[in-house]
């Protein structure tokens, strides 16, 4: 199985590959690790945005994008750009796209601590919350 791991944050979504065959965990290289959304009031813009998704999909076989949760109100809430770009993931056809929880994420790394120190995966250190939130998927 192989999965996406997205972080939001501002207008631009954090990427990371992870895929687990027979109980080992590989992350495979992606062209792509930022995406960002240059005009979210342009209609061309947010589909041009969900197709890149689409051919990420498809060209390197994601089963599931995988996104952590943000509140929608409060002090951590996350921007109205944000959720657009969720539900251009969410309405993505042939493809899954789950929400985790931070409490399910939390839950999944004590149960199933990462096995590897981050620096170690060759990520880059922005990385990390999309690399998690796949990982936490991955573990359950």
């Amino acid at each position: 199985m192989r999965v996406c791991g997205v972080e939001m944050k501002g207008s631009e979504a954090i990427l990371c590959l992870l895929a687990i065959d027979s109980g080992l965990f590989d992350i495979p290289d992606c062209r792509t690790v930022r995406l960002p959304l240059l005009k979210d009031q342009d209609s061309e813009q947010m589909k041009k945005f969900q197709f890149v998704f689409a051919k990420l999909a498809e060209d390197y076989k994601i089963d599931t994008f995988v996104i952590r949760e943000r509140p929608q109100k409060g002090k951590f809430a996350g921007g109205a750009v944000g959720f657009k770009m969720e539900a251009a993931l969410q309405l993505l056809p042939d493809v899954n796209t789950e929400i985790l929880t931070s409490s399910f994420i939390k839950e999944q790394l004590a149960r199933h601590p990462v096995p590897i120190v981050f620096k170690e995966t060759g990520l880059k250190g922005f990385q990390e919350t999309a690399f998690i939130t796949a990982y936490a998927y991955l573990a359950k």
